[in-house]
């Protein structure tokens, strides 16, 4: 299973949060202006209480009008200037974390484009899902609001603070009572309110998943009656949230009630220790007016540091779940590994020899499965390989049928060819070349491959099989491929091959989605073709066209085709029999029905199934 249900106990939010800096880097100054205009401008708003203080021991109390309305006239331009430098901040840092968020995004989908198939094989779509929407979303409002205001409020609160100080320090220090509750509330908020907002953000993952699931998957929902019990489990994840979210509001409410409260007494008590020394001559009334004026100016930097922390440790979680998939190991990156001992690699066959990239060997010689293991990474340690030194010789030119039990691990060894799945020891070659040794890039030109479960994206026909392709291929080599895969069905589609076919191509029948994907692996005619029962969802005469045109494409390729039926095994000039992990037999479809039983009574009609 993915690491969707992480710890946070022992997680720095700062050190966590610092891993954003190699994104951040590149609008650095642009954030660090808005911080400094930000600090300014909060520092502008403290200078309104010593105008008051001014205007009070001044010229009110000279009783000069003039001397109010020029003080009345600095007020007005303090705030102008203080909203104008709020402005000129959210202006700084709109465009450049805009730019952030969706080069981290852009960052995050080529990732997952390079990660191994097992690693889909592990993770929820819906994890992957929340990952690129909710949580970046939640980075960008973190960089654009609480980064910025963290630091503007804390340098207000020391600047705010020392003015108080400045102009009465018994007041200040009643003032500063409530410092040490606060910051010891505060520590204790931040640890319990980040495995609050790891699980929050995890169930929406969750959520996400099921919502992607019952669309992809609602004409099993309608054609089972299923509609209740799913939105049953449905709403059973929307009340797990909602309950997560309460306890996060719960918290939230507490910390805001103690940073709300303490300060508030802590003025009054100002108020009323100021308001004795007023009324004894020991301190003026405008300078009680200005000290209770910083104070009260200082309640949003305080009151604030509560939904700040909660959104740093919101983002915080965010990070830490972002980096979970963009530190996965990619492709050209994963261990193999039965390389050495003590690894449970040794079967009760004997062990494999290790047999690491050599030199290219180039040649007309086909594909060779040398002592082929696999075992998937998830798999217990001590259970049986799915593939168990396999040895196969496809000869160039030659097509290979590959048949096999349900469960015999036929998917999986066509699955090795492109690598779409790393040998666990072994080597696979293509004409002498060990295919760890190419580029994958380089190896998926070579070979090219059809599922029996065709995958179809949102997008036109067309688009859909030259995806198959090089970039300069184009209505010829279309043309082409629907001829060879019988899909002369598209022509009657309301835009022809321009025809968006929808999402997974739900709008096509199962043969005709089938037949586009072999239309797709065909069309770039590769030197080597892999096709995993590409014909199961044609009916009898569809089936016949498209062997007879399938013939002609074997013709020129090397293949290795999973078949189920006669009919399909009779494309290709030899068949291997998989069975337990193993090619067991190796021979023609008529050598293998008169001599070996296995493969006679799979052949029989009795084990067609999958």
């Amino acid at each position: 299973m993915p690491p969707t249900r992480a710890t946070t106990k022992d997680r720095s939010a700062v050190r966590t949060l610092l891993r954003l800096w190699p994104y951040v880097r590149p609008v650095r100054m642009r954030l660090f202006t808005a911080a400094f205009v930000a600090v300014v401008a909060s520092c502008t708003g403290l200078v309104i209480p010593l105008v008051l203080k001014w205007i009070v021991d001044g010229p009110v109390a000279d009783r000069d009008p003039a001397g109010v309305w020029l003080g009345a006239l600095y007020l007005l331009l303090l705030g102008l200037a203080e909203a104008l430098l709020f402005g000129l901040r959210r202006w700084l840092v709109a465009r450049p974390l805009s730019h952030v968020e969706a080069s981290m995004r852009a960052g995050l989908y080529g990732h997952l484009q390079r990660l191994p198939v097992a690693f889909h094989d592990r993770w929820a779509s819906g994890q992957l899902l929340s990952r690129a929407t909710t949580d970046l979303m939640l980075l960008r409002m973190f960089l654009a609001f609480p980064l910025t205001f963290l630091l503007v409020n804390g340098v207000t609160i020391i600047v705010g603070v020392v003015i108080m100080l400045v102009q009465d320090w018994t007041l200040g220090l009643v003032i500063l009572l409530p410092t040490i509750p606060v910051i010891w509330t505060c520590v204790l908020f931040e640890k319990r309110y980040a495995t609050v907002a790891r699980l929050a953000q995890d169930q929406v993952g969750d959520l996400t998943t099921v919502v992607e699931e019952s669309v992809l998957g609602i004409r099993i929902i309608k054609g089972f009656g299923r509609h209740r019990s799913q939105a049953r489990a449905f709403r059973d994840l929307v009340r797990t949230l909602r309950g997560t979210e309460l306890r996060k509001a719960r918290m939230l409410a507490t910390i805001w009630g103690v940073i709300v409260t303490l300060p508030e007494v802590a003025v009054a008590a100002a108020l009323f220790w100021g308001s004795v020394q007023v009324a004894e001559g020991g301190l003026s009334a405008g300078t009680l007016v200005a000290f209770l004026s910083t104070a009260l100016a200082l309640r949003w930097p305080v009151e604030s540091i509560g939904f700040l922390l909660a959104m740093s440790q919101e983002a915080a979680t965010a990070t830490e779940r972002y980096f979970e998939v963009q530190d996965a190991v990619q492709e050209g990156e994963v261990e193999r590994p039965e390389r050495g001992a003590g690894n449970g690699a040794t079967s009760h066959h004997g062990a494999a020899p290790d047999h690491g990239p050599r030199p290219s060997v180039p040649g007309p010689d086909g594909i060779r499965f040398e002592n082929v293991r696999f075992r998937y990474p998830d798999a217990a340690p001590d259970s049986a390989p799915t593939l168990d030194l396999v040895d196969l010789h496809i000869r160039t030119g030659e097509s290979m049928a590959l048949v096999g039990a349900t469960g015999s691990g036929k998917t999986t060894l066509t699955a090795l060819v492109p690598r779409l799945h790393e040998t666990t020891s072994g080597r696979i070659t293509l004409d002498g070349t060990d295919i760890t040794a190419m580029p994958r890039e380089e190896l998926r030109t070579l070979v090219a491959v059809a599922f029996e479960e065709p995958t179809l994206f949102s997008a036109s026909v067309g688009e859909n099989v030259l995806m198959g392709a090089d970039d300069e291929a184009g209505e010829p080599e279309l043309a082409r491929a629907l001829s060879v895969a019988q899909a002369d069905f598209v022509h009657a589609l309301p835009q022809g091959t321009g025809t968006q076919v929808g999402e997974q191509g739900l709008s096509l029948s199962g043969g005709q989605r089938q037949r586009l994907a072999l239309a797709r692996a065909v069309v770039g005619r590769p030197r080597f073709l892999v096709l995993d029962d590409p014909l199961s969802a044609l009916d009898v005469h569809t089936e016949a066209a498209v062997e007879a045109a399938l013939r002609e494409v074997l013709a020129d390729t090397t293949a290795l085709i999973v078949a189920h039926r006669p009919s399909t095994v009779l494309l290709a000039d030899r068949v291997a029999l998989l069975s337990g992990g193993r090619v067991t037999a190796v021979g023609t479809h008529h050598e293998l029905l008169r001599d070996n039983a296995e493969y006679a009574h799979l052949m029989s009609g009795e084990d067609h199934r999958r």
